[in-house]
C-alpha cells in the first residue's frame, strides 16, 4: 500500500528529528572559536551566525568556502577557512534545507526537503528555485552524476530523482517498497549509490536509471552516509557501529567501531585518501583501506551534545564537518599524515555479494546518540 502524504509527513518528521535534529528547541552554541596546535587531527570551530541554526550538510565551493545548510533556520551560509560566516535566506519558509554540493555553473545546488524544491544558489548568493514535479517528495540529500546532472533521494516517492540545470526533472522508483532513501554519492563509473536507511540496503542507479539494491546485515541496518573511496563506495552503518565498503560487485566488508559508544553517521574521502567519518558521540574519525582507525575528540567539556553530523574535504584540503546540536562548523587538520594513535580492530568481516532485490529485513527503532536521545525525551518526540 503506497504511503499517504499524512504518513510520509509523520516518517520524515520522526527521521528528521532523530537524523537531522531541525525540530529540536536547543539553543547554538556562543563559545569562541577552538583553533588546534597545526596537527594532524586538530580541530577548530565556527559558532555559526543564526541561533537555532541546526547546520545539516556541507560542502566545499567554487569561492575557497564551504557552503553549509542551515536546516533550522531556513538559511544557506558560506564560511571562509578562517571562519568568517555570511548567510543567505531561502525564498521558501520553512523549506527544510537539507542536502548541498557544488554542480553545474559554478553554484551549489541544495534540497528543500519540506517545500519539495531543489534550489540552486551562486557564489554571490543569489538563490533560485525548482520545484519538483508534485508534493511531498521530500528531497534529502544531492550529489552530481557523471552525467553532470543533479541527481537526489526521495524520501516521500522512494525514488531518485534527476534534474538537469534547467531544471528537467525525472523521477526513478526504488524497487524496494519504504526503503527511505537517504544520502546519495556518485561512484567513478558514472553510477550514483545510495543509502536506504529503513530497508538497510545499498541501492545503485546508472545514468539510464536501472536500480541494483544490496542487502546488508541484520546488524547493520539503517546505512547514513555513503562516498567513493579506495576499492568502493564506503558507508556508515550506524545501527551495527560500523563503517562498510561495498565493491562494484556489491562485496561488503564490515569494519566494527572500536568500543560500543560510537554512533557513527556520515563519511567522505579526505586529502589523505583515507575515509574520514562522523562519530555523533563527539568525535571524528579517521578509517584506512584496511580497517585501521584513528578517532579525534571534538574539543570542549559538551563534545557528546555537539553532534557530529556530515562531513567534506574542503577546497582548502582540511576536512570539514557540521555540528548540528551546537550550530557550528568543525575543520580537522587533515594534512601531513603524523601524528594520532591507531586502533587495529578486529579482522573486518567480509560477506557475499546479495542477490538484488532480496525480501528487506525487518525493522529496528533508529539509535541515537545520547545527547539526542535526551533531547528528544524531553521534547516529547521519542
Amino acid at each position: 500500500m503506497p504511503h499517504t502524504p499524512t504518513t510520509i509527513r509523520r516518517r520524515l518528521r520522526r527521521i528528521l528529528t532523530a537524523s537531522l535534529g531541525a525540530l529540536l528547541a536547543f539553543a547554538a552554541a556562543t563559545a569562541p572559536a577552538h583553533a588546534g596546535t597545526g596537527r594532524v587531527g586538530d580541530i577548530t570551530e565556527f559558532p555559526l551566525t543564526t541561533p537555532d541554526s541546526f547546520p545539516a550538510d556541507i560542502t566545499a565551493g567554487p569561492d575557497r568556502a564551504v557552503w553549509v545548510t542551515e536546516s533550522g533556520a531556513n538559511r544557506i551560509a558560506r564560511v571562509t577557512h578562517d571562519g568568517a560566516v555570511t548567510e543567505y535566506p531561502v525564498p521558501t519558509p520553512d523549506s527544510l534545507p537539507s542536502g548541498i554540493t557544488q554542480g553545474p555553473g559554478r553554484a551549489l545546488w541544495f534540497t528543500e526537503a519540506l517545500a519539495s524544491k531543489i534550489g540552486r544558489i551562486t557564489a554571490k548568493g543569489r538563490i533560485t528555485e525548482f520545484p519538483l514535479p508534485g508534493p511531498d517528495r521530500f528531497p534529502l540529500d544531492i550529489a552530481v552524476g557523471g552525467d553532470h546532472a543533479l541527481w537526489f533521494t526521495e524520501a516521500g516517492t522512494n525514488a531518485i530523482g534527476r534534474m538537469t540545470s534547467d531544471g528537467k526533472v525525472t523521477e526513478y522508483p526504488v524497487p524496494t517498497p519504504g526503503s527511505f532513501p537517504y544520502y546519495i554519492a556518485a561512484a567513478p563509473d558514472g553510477s550514483l549509490w545510495f543509502t536506504e536507511q529503513s530497508a538497510g540496503r545499498i541501492g545503485r542507479i546508472t545514468p539510464s536509471g536501472r536500480i541494483t539494491e544490496f542487502p546488508l546485515a541484520g546488524d547493520s541496518s539503517f546505512p547514513a552516509g555513503i562516498a567513493a573511496g579506495p576499492g568502493g563506495m564506503w558507508f556508515t552503518a550506524d545501527d551495527g557501529n560500523a563503517v562498510g565498503r561495498i565493491t562494484p560487485r556489491g562485496e561488503i566488508t564490515l569494519f566494527p567501531m572500536p568500543g560500543s559508544d560510537s554512533l557513527v553517521y556520515d563519511i567522505t574521502r579526505g586529502p589523505d585518501g583515507r575515509m574520514w567519518f562522523t562519530d555523533q558521540a563527539g568525535r571524528i574519525g579517521r578509517i584506512s583501506r584496511d580497517g585501521a582507525i584513528t578517532r579525534y575528540d571534538v574539543p570542549g567539556p559538551a563534545a557528546a551534545d555537539k553532534v557530529a553530523f556530515r562531513i567534506t574535504t574542503g577546497p582548502d584540503r582540511d576536512v570539514w564537518f557540521t555540528e548540528l546540536v551546537a550550530g557550528s562548523v568543525g575543520r580537522v587538520q587533515a594534512l601531513p599524515r603524523r601524528g594520532g594513535g591507531h586502533t587495529t580492530l578486529p579482522a573486518p568481516v567480509t560477506l557475499p555479494a546479495p542477490a538484488p532485490h532480496a525480501a528487506p529485513t525487518a525493522g529496528r527503532p533508529l539509535r541515537l546518540a545520547p545527547a539526542v536521545e535526551r533531547l528528544l525525551r524531553q521534547k516529547g518526540l521519542r
